[in-house]
């Protein structure tokens, strides 16, 4: 099978499994499950992102999050309403206070914008590699921070931005996180990926045949950023308001600890590291709010979210470093294991 084919149809079928829980949620999911769902959704387009950059290049990669919020931030300020604008940016520089787009407008503008940024990020920091490219991108993730919460003509600073009218809907996230499975899909399996993805087992053997690593790692920088800045604006849709605490080491975490539960070397591991994080992080949740299970009372117990995550990182890079999923797509394992089983049948019919 041609390989572009062969990568369209396991992005496709593993779409699917966004597509099915959006559809099981909208038939059957409450209000309050709905917006988990779509809160989940964001989130998978962001680790997908993530993995784009990270899983690939295996360069551990702490400042994706920075993108989510740079894009949030660009498309909140171009979309809020100009009556609410003139009283919360009303000293806002660039004339932003008598500005008002579209939502498509400026979802496509915050996207170019941060994608652009990335890139040019990208040609410093994808020249570290190893423990020095991971603190590079650390004090990136402290540096956009700092910057949204002092600028605050612009962003209002640590105060929330307030005002986004909400333009999107679980219909579209669960559209746009399988299209976005799709395209990590077919970077993984295009011939930058499987270089990228050498040069991270062996640098000094990529670099001796001849592979342009930093040129690779910047592309896969600026297509996770790219991605992520998607998450970013879906996510100022989602809420209506958002501040710079969104944007910083808890949603860093979060998204990944879902990447290396799932196993960060495969667009299906992000997938379902996603499914598995949510479930477990609502899990933590319900405990934290003392319930009674069969006529016991639990005893109210803050921080188990954070427990939870923390020890997710802690415990899978000790024991299962390679996630749940290790190396290979849900379709490598399933038609590996029919491949296996083949012979079994064929043998066992030729007995009888």
């Amino acid at each position: 099978m041609n390989p572009v084919l062969r990568s369209l149809c396991g992005g496709g079928g593993l779409a699917l499994l966004p597509i099915l829980i959006g559809v099981l949620v909208i038939v059957f999911a409450s209000t309050a499950q709905i917006r988990v769902a779509n809160v989940f959704f964001i989130n998978m387009i962001v680790v997908l992102g993530l993995q784009v950059t990270m899983g690939n290049s295996n360069v551990a990669n702490l400042g994706h999050i920075t993108f989510m919020g740079i894009a949030a931030y660009i498309a909140a300020i171009l979309v809020i309403p100009l009556t609410i604008k003139t009283t919360i940016l009303r000293t806002a520089p660039f004339g932003i206070s008598e500005v008002e787009l579209s939502a498509v407008l400026a979802a496509i503008i915050a996207v170019a914008m941060t994608t652009a940024i990335a890139f040019l990020v990208g040609l410093v920091i994808t020249r570290q590699s190893g423990i020095a490219g991971t603190i590079v991108t650390l004090a990136w993730l402290v540096i956009v921070h700092v910057v949204i919460v002092n600028w605050i003509d612009l962003t209002r600073g640590p105060r929330a931005l307030y005002g986004i009218p909400v333009n999107t809907s679980i219909v579209w996230l669960m559209l746009i996180s399988a299209g976005v499975v799709i395209v990590a899909r077919l970077f993984r399996d295009s011939k930058s990926g499987i270089q990228l993805r050498a040069s991270g087992e062996d640098i000094d053997a990529a670099e001796a045949m001849g592979v342009n690593i930093r040129w690779l790692r910047l592309m896969a920088w600026t297509l996770g950023g790219a991605i992520i800045a998607v998450g970013g604006v879906m996510y100022a849709y989602l809420i209506g308001s958002i501040s710079p605490k969104s944007f910083y080491f808890e949603a860093t975490f979060l998204t990944l600890a879902m990447l290396i539960l799932g196993g960060m070397r495969s667009v299906s591991g992000a997938v379902i590291g996603a499914i598995a994080v949510t479930i477990g992080f609502e899990v933590m949740r319900y405990f934290e709010t003392a319930p009674e299970i069969l006529g016991l009372q639990l005893p109210q117990i803050f921080g188990l979210t954070g427990f939870f995550l923390g020890g997710t990182i802690v415990v899978f890079m000790a024991l299962r470093p390679d996630g749940l999923v290790g190396n290979d797509e849900l379709d490598d394992i399933v038609g590996r294991y029919l491949r296996e089983r083949r012979p079994r049948v064929e043998g066992g019919a030729e007995g009888n």
